[in-house]
């Protein structure tokens, strides 16, 4: 049985791009803005609804201001759907996300998001795949006072840096 090469490449492809989507939840859950900034093509845009549209490079500046403001943030992928065509892609993310923030009195707010990323994808250079064009639609919104605690976005301390020792998953910039 002869191997088709295209489609293999294509699933490879789409892996790649998929590992793309899960590194960006990692980056911005464990607050890490080198780590978010490699995910975003040069000359990159980012439109987060109401709450932000333009440059990726001013969109990392926006998320690094509102990190000390986010004791927790859960970006939680489900489906994913791509379309390859040579070195570019696009794709629609559903996923869910949760963030704890301040409320309007001063106590802490679960602001819980149903989201659709509307992606654009490119093969820069170096051969890895990043956003080009980030598109966030908000297909659902709950904000609800929080009384309890949060652990993820712990920076170094988070376990998953000692437990899982593959430079996938060490601070910064993809190796």
């Amino acid at each position: 049985m002869a191997i088709d090469e295209t489609a293999l490449q294509v699933l490879l492809d789409k892996e790649a791009i998929r590992e793309l989507v899960l590194l960006y939840s990692r980056a911005i859950d464990r607050q890490d803005i080198e780590l978010l900034r490699d995910l975003y093509a040069p000359e990159a845009t980012d439109t987060h609804g109401d709450s932000f549209d333009g440059s990726a490079e001013d969109y990392c500046a926006f998320i690094a201001r509102a990190f000390p403001h986010m004791p927790y943030s859960g970006h939680h992928v489900c489906n994913h759907l791509i379309a390859v065509e040579g070195e570019r892609a696009s794709g629609e993310v559903y996923a869910l996300a949760w963030h704890l923030i301040p409320g309007r009195d001063g106590d802490s707010e679960e602001d819980f998001m149903a989201v659709r990323y509307i992606d654009n994808y490119r093969r820069c250079a170096d051969g890895k795949w990043r956003f080009a064009k980030r598109v966030v639609t908000y297909d659902f919104k709950l904000r609800r006072a929080f009384s309890g605690g949060a652990t993820l976005g712990q920076g170094t301390v988070d376990p998953s840096y000692a437990l899982c020792p593959p430079s996938l998953f060490a601070r910064g910039k993809r190796a």
